[in-house]
């Protein structure tokens, strides 16, 4: 690979002050409008009396929508460009997340929650192509880390911004839950908009990028190795039949799915485990929220850290490796320590489970030529993010079907996610890939 330049060093260094703080905070606000259905259940499940099962199929079933419209989501950004297409279905999202306030039943739960995840589909395996235009391989996973570290920013910010939520219960006759779908709503609408005028395509689009710095920026991409292998016209056009019949897809596709079971399981019930800690069962759903900023900020740690050693050794598979095993760990303990240390144990867990997703990119990437990545990384985000649906299922049903024990109301389930963490680094070591 050819070595980086100290001027195209600062040229890289440039984009990346440009471009990832905007995309941070697009995905912060997309996240957010994932997760605060975790925070708005602390209230929600007990007004409109929803059971465990019901909370867990509504908070699963936003990934059904979400794997179904991903791939469709994909075609189409690559006939509009980015900036259109992220700006469209962030004001579609954000319109559907502020109607989550008129949830009455759990058929509207059910329908929302579809709904709102076949809006949101095409917006991250969109940035991950993104990142393509503007990032050669070797700088890759750090890029998809600095962006992917919106997930705990969104755990940190959705926390106080939840509490703040359950304060203003009752204001102009809305419930706190309620609140919380409205302020997390509307700024995606606002920052919808904002994408049309802020958000550039392609390099030689950058109104802050002279000529030069254009040029440089394209020549460095297309010797990076990845143009190289699009020069052929007719690989340019894959089908998503040619995506399916593809293994390699496949396999990362499963190693994902793994990743989010215990991702978006551990998310999506984070606060109503930390509830039932000890002495937790008796404090605010205010305070909850905010205990709950521990283990987020413990995820955008692991992020970083995991990924800028991932970059700078050029190795991936045994970071990932490496992320599930302290992921493994700190469930286990979260499961069989003292209450009063059950949350360290869970914020280990966090910096494990979220210090997979920098390197298993920048792998997945190296694996699939260039004409292969858009449908491609679209298919294993589709398919992989199946793990949201079945990883909040799961903890429903374990927690339904033990009960309390030993190890605490939530101990079988912590112990099923780590099974899956276990599963993960199975698939990761096995996996037989040539860094780029």
């Amino acid at each position: 690979m050819k070595t980086i330049s100290t001027e195209e060093q600062k040229l890289l260094a440039r984009v990346s002050w440009r471009l990832l703080p905007f995309l941070l905070v697009l995905y912060i606000v997309s996240y957010l409008d994932r997760i605060n259905l975790s925070f708005a259940a602390l209230e929600m499940n007990a007004q409109l009396k929803f059971s465990d099962q019901v909370f867990s199929l509504g908070a699963g079933i936003f990934f059904l929508g979400y794997c179904l419209f991903g791939i469709p989501s994909n075609v189409v950004i690559k006939r509009l460009g980015p900036r259109r297409w992220i700006s469209t279905i962030m004001v579609a999202w954000g319109i559907v997340t502020v109607a989550m306030c008129l949830v009455k039943d759990a058929l509207t739960f059910y329908i929302l929650r579809f709904t709102l995840g076949a809006t949101e589909a095409g917006f991250f395996p969109g940035m991950l192509l993104y990142l393509t235009f503007w990032f050669p391989p070797k700088q890759y996973g750090t890029a998809v880390a600095r962006f992917m570290s919106a997930i705990p920013l969104a755990g940190l910010l959705g926390s106080f911004v939840a509490a703040k939520a359950f304060e203003i219960n009752g204001l102009w006759g809305l419930e706190g839950w309620k609140w919380l779908f409205i302020v997390t709503g509307v700024p995606a609408i606002a920052l919808g908009i904002a994408v049309l005028f802020l958000l550039p395509d392609r390099p030689h689009q950058a109104r802050w990028l002279n000529d030069s710095q254009k040029s440089m920026l394209e020549n460095l991409l297309a010797s990076s190795g990845d143009e190289k292998k699009s020069e052929n016209k007719d690989e340019q056009q894959l089908s998503v039949v040619a995506t399916l019949k593809n293994l390699v897809v496949w396999r990362f596709a499963l190693l994902y799915f793994s990743t989010t079971v215990c991702m978006y399981g551990f998310q999506l019930w984070l606060p109503q485990i930390i509830k039932t800690f000890g002495s937790a069962t008796n404090t605010s759903n205010s305070l909850v929220a905010l205990l709950s900023a521990i283990p987020a900020l413990m995820q955008a740690l692991g992020m970083l850290v995991i990924a800028a050693s991932s970059d700078r050794s050029g190795e991936r598979r045994y970071h990932v490796v490496a992320s599930s095993a302290i992921t493994v760990f700190g469930l286990v303990a979260a499961t069989y320590l003292p209450d009063n240390l059950k949350l360290a144990g869970l914020s280990l867990a966090a910096f494990g489970i979220w210090g997979t997703v920098g390197p298993f990119w920048a792998l997945t990437r190296a694996s699939l030529s260039v004409p292969a990545q858009p449908t491609g990384l679209a298919f294993i985000n589709s398919v992989g993010n199946l793990g949201g649906f079945v990883g909040p299922m799961l903890i429903g049903l374990i927690k339904h079907l033990t009960g309390s024990y030993a190890g605490g109301e939530f101990g079988s389930a912590l112990l099923l996610l780590a099974s899956t963490a276990v599963f993960t680094a199975f698939l990761a070591i096995t996996t037989k890939v040539q860094n780029k």
